[in-house]
């Protein structure tokens, strides 16, 4: 589910290096919400990242 349908971001990984330098493994999820949007002339509800709905590239549906 936490993946863009527009831009195809997802989840990513990395390293979580706290103030001792210990180091483990932690994830950094997109901020995706399920919108009502127009996709090919027809409303249809889709996962998008907030920034492809702050940027426009989702039209939403009314």
């Amino acid at each position: 589910m936490a993946k863009c349908d527009c831009c195809g971001k997802g989840v990513a990984f990395g390293i979580q290096v706290s103030h001792s330098h210990r180091r483990s493994n932690r994830t950094w999820k997109p901020n995706v919400k399920r919108v009502k949007a127009i996709v090919d002339g027809s409303s249809k509800y889709i996962y998008a990242c907030t920034r492809c709905l702050r940027s426009g590239k989702v039209t939403r549906a009314i």
